[in-house]
């Protein structure tokens, strides 16, 4: 027994001073396989960690970009601007001496930006304050055919407007997003910055409902930190199916250029205009002719005031409210059923309405609650408002 004990020990000893050896001479010889460190990770006990959301295949948006990329085009507009003239030519000592100089040649102001296509027969889709002023406008496709374009229509309170070309074959017209979108979902942008050509850049929505800006008119944003630059103005944000899901419209930024928060029309809101644009020529909004205050902790403690609705300041003479026996000073909390959070929601709610309907308005005076019946009139065109009322 004690023979075989010695026989053990000795064997041992061996064996751990070849394996010392193995290992410091050739340690991949006894390193654990791959295969069986990833088994180890698939059955290794949860976490409670989420696993990563799923990446398009190969990790790439190409199929997203290359069903949009057709539908987007560059727009180039031109118009022709008064060449300043020297004050010493309206100087008749001047002119004694040296004459009246000929008349000098108008010069024209160019300009870039994007349009999106979204009927096969030629209808685009862009900013206002792209085509605005213009008196030319040219729109090159993504295969470079150049056409021009005339202006179907132009809604400078939302800063959208409707330009249309004449092709002889179809165009490839845009998919709308029929979904809603949602804060953290990935969108490219698509379009043409600083006029460098078709440009792709990814981002996520970072906001949605993004209003009292100072932009428009009428504002409900989706907000991206996909990088938007001058030229982009126009063009698409699109899903990661290549449906569109927004138009891009402006930048906040103090440089000019892209710093992570960009600023789009959603689809929805983009189409609805569009629509009413290409069947009237223009958009038609109500109107009831109040001016408003936004309901501030100070002002409601002032006036011992409920901080809610929107507060009336002024009236248009003869307007809707007005007939309605509405005055200053009244809170309006609802209009047509719809209660008024804020004097941003009156503007929308107002505008909702079609001109000639009868909307009952609620409001509250000097703690009374009121129910006035207002006849919606038309707001408005800007050119002709000389008042910001709702």
């Amino acid at each position: 027994m004690q023979r075989l004990w010695l026989i053990f020990a000795q064997t041992a000893t061996i064996a751990m001073a070849v394996l010392f050896v193995v290992s410091t001479l050739k340690p991949e010889w006894v390193s654990r396989p791959a295969v069986v460190e990833a088994v180890q990770h698939e059955f290794a006990p949860a976490t409670g960690a989420l696993p990563a959301p799923a990446a398009p295949a190969n990790g790439s948006y190409a199929a997203a970009a290359q069903t949009a990329l057709p539908s987007v085009v560059h727009i180039f507009t031109s118009a022709e601007i008064p060449t300043p003239r020297n004050p010493l030519l309206a100087d008749p000592f001047f002119r004694r001496f040296f004459g009246t100089p000929e008349q000098n040649t108008p010069q024209r102001r160019s300009g870039l930006g994007s349009g999106v296509l979204v009927s096969a027969d030629g209808y685009i889709l862009t900013n206002n304050h792209v085509i605005e002023s213009a008196d030319a406008i040219e729109v090159a496709l993504n295969d470079g055919a150049k056409y021009a374009a005339r202006i179907v229509g132009r809604d400078p309170e939302s800063d959208l407007a409707v330009l249309r070309i004449d092709s002889k074959t179809p165009l490839t017209a845009i998919r709308f997003a029929q979904g809603q979108v949602a804060v953290g979902d990935v969108v490219l942008a698509i379009g043409n910055p600083f006029g460098v050509g078709q440009t792709v850049t990814m981002g996520i929505i970072s906001a949605m409902g993004r209003s009292e800006l100072g932009i428009n008119t009428f504002e409900n944003f989706i907000q991206t930190d996909a990088a938007i630059n001058p030229g982009n103005s126009g063009g698409a944000l699109i899903d990661t199916q290549g449906n569109l899901v927004g138009i891009n419209t402006a930048i906040y930024s103090r440089s000019g250029g892209s710093q992570g928060i960009g600023f789009a029309i959603p689809a929805s809101s983009a189409r609805s205009i569009m629509e009413q644009i290409i069947r009237t020529g223009q958009v038609t909004r109500g109107w009831i002719g109040i001016q408003i205050q936004e309901v501030t902790p100070e002002l409601a403690k002032a006036f011992d005031l409920p901080q809610q609705g929107a507060l009336i300041t002024g009236l248009s003479r003869n307007g809707p409210a007005a007939k309605a026996g509405m005055r200053p000073g009244d809170l309006l909390i609802a209009i047509d059923g719809k209660p008024i959070n804020n004097a941003h929601g009156v503007l929308e709610n107002v505008a909702a309405l079609p001109p000639g309907q009868l909307a009952k308005a609620t409001i509250l005076r000097n703690g009374k609650k009121m129910e006035p019946v207002v006849q919606v009139a038309q707001r408005p065109l800007p050119s002709v408002s000389r008042d910001s009322s709702e």
